[in-house]
């Protein structure tokens, strides 16, 4: 309001200006304002129209380009609980011809868990982080011994199973279970702080709560399969790590980070950024 006040200030001394051009701006102002993610007067997460223009961006951009992976062709939380362990610090391209091979060789929990762990780790390379396998196979074990080869259906008791941390556990409601549940890998990680925060080191321990706690606030209603795998799809394709596609970004409008640039992620991070927007935990 400040803002407006001091404008409409200075738009009445300007007398070489024309009337239209005065009201332009004035109109102009606010509006401009308003598109830039701001937090509410509680301190907690940004206006409820700023969400909702981020959701439907989002959703809009994932409608159109969505990827066609293949354990997007599957609701068996096995399937899943695979792809998204396989995924964990490694790229896609890499994952999908291996996903569909482990598959193979192990179509259920039930035949992953009498095989070998010499075997399974066999057929997980050349993957790396071979520690993996190993913990899938013992959740393979301990799911079939007992909950009769089910996969918990909570996050809470997703997370009691070894290496099933919050994101895995997250990922697995989300897309297994359809539940509304939060998700927060390297590239929505990225996404969010880019859009919300500012530029800088999302891996901070401070941001990470507040990221956690923006990606449950931000999930529309019943679509968090849509909404999840958007977010994903976005930070993958859209805003990547070193070159993101501001120009073309249908985020540009309310980024706080726009037009993100490497100097300027340099520049955040010893805590001389232009702007930041404030938004505490729920």
């Amino acid at each position: 309001m400040g803002l407006l006040l001091s404008f409409q200030s200075l738009a009445m001394t300007k007398q070489s200006e024309t009337r239209n051009e005065i009201d332009f701006w004035l109109k102009t102002i606010p509006q401009l304002i308003t598109l830039r993610p701001m937090p509410s007067k509680d301190g907690h997460f940004p206006d409820p129209a700023v969400r909702r223009g981020f959701q439907q961006r989002l959703l809009r951009w994932y409608a159109r380009y969505r990827r066609d992976l293949p354990w997007r062709k599957t609701s068996d939380p096995y399937k899943i609980l695979v792809s998204e362990v396989m995924l964990q610090q490694t790229q896609v391209d890499r994952v999908i011809p291996k996903y569909k091979e482990f598959l193979r060789k192990y179509p259920s929990i039930e035949e992953l868990a009498g095989a070998s762990v010499r075997d399974v780790e066999a057929t997980w390379r050349p993957l790396g982080y071979n520690i993996r396998p190993v913990r899938l196979h013992a959740i393979a074990k301990e799911a079939v011994r007992r909950r009769g080869g089910k996969l918990p259906d909570s996050l809470e008791e997703l997370q009691t199973l070894k290496g099933v941390g919050r994101y895995t556990a997250g990922a697995v409601m989300s897309f297994a279970f359809r539940k509304d549940a939060a998700i927060l890998d390297t590239n929505v990680m990225r996404l969010l702080h880019r859009v919300f925060l500012g530029p800088g080191d999302p891996k901070r321990s401070k941001a990470t709560k507040r990221l956690w706690d923006l990606s449950a606030a931000l999930i529309p209603k019943g679509r968090g399969y849509d909404f999840n795998q958007a977010l994903m799809d976005f930070g993958a394709m859209v805003c990547t790590a070193r070159l993101p596609a501001c120009p073309t970004c249908p985020m540009r409008q309310i980024c706080v980070s726009y037009p993100w640039t490497p100097d300027r992620n340099s520049r955040n991070r010893t805590g001389r950024s232009r702007r930041s927007v404030k938004e505490g935990s729920s």
